[in-house]
């Protein structure tokens, strides 16, 4: 479970780094600022992925297809 959620992390994190350096918006001046966005959608984007991965796990364990 540890290792899952440590991976999720890490693909919420990566996705972020990339959404950050691609975003054309003018940056806010305070740092303050920049790092309570970034550590925000870090957390939103990490939700959503977990909850489509365990979504996912519980549901293909509830039909059966998934031999694990």
């Amino acid at each position: 479970m540890k290792q899952k959620l440590s991976t999720l992390f890490t693909i919420a994190f990566i996705i972020t780094v990339i959404g950050f350096l691609m975003d054309g918006d003018p940056k806010e001046p305070s740092m303050v600022i920049r790092f309570v966005e970034f550590f925000a959608m870090t957390a939103t984007i990490f939700l959503l992925i977990s909850v489509v991965y365990f979504a996912a796990v519980f549901v293909f364990k509830k039909v059966g297809t998934n031999s694990k």
